[in-house]
């Protein structure tokens, strides 16, 4: 049986959604340009956001990132509190997804041990 959605994960989703709009067209931060947001976890009480994000250059260092995005954590906190319409605009605490870079590494290890294919026939 599937369990249903509960309203945190609609909001978070809604808050991905708006912090990728809104970092795509109202920020000017140059740090921000290439980020890219993948996921947001929101509390029970839809108080107190976690926000995941990546750099889009692909580097490993997304301190840059991560000051720029603490920086414009109040611009982003009242945007969101008004244009989702919430009793509580959640705190936005911001960690670098680090998945995509342990995936392309684990494709790489699985690249070096799996055995030659044969291309006879």
């Amino acid at each position: 049986m599937a369990l249903p959605f509960r309203r945190a994960d609609r909001v978070g989703d809604l808050i991905r959604r708006e912090l990728s709009r809104l970092l795509l067209r109202e920020i000017k931060d140059p740090r921000l340009g290439q980020v890219i947001v993948t996921a947001v976890q929101v509390s029970p009480d839809l108080r107190h956001a976690r926000i995941f994000f990546t750099g889009g250059t692909g580097g490993t260092d997304h301190q840059a990132e991560l000051e720029g995005l603490q920086a414009a954590a109040g611009f982003l906190r009242g945007h969101l509190g008004r244009s989702l319409r919430l009793r509580y605009a959640p705190e936005l605490a911001f960690e670098v997804d680090d998945s995509v870079d342990r995936s392309l590494h684990i494709a790489a290890l699985l690249k070096q041990v799996a055995p030659p294919e044969e291309t006879g026939e």
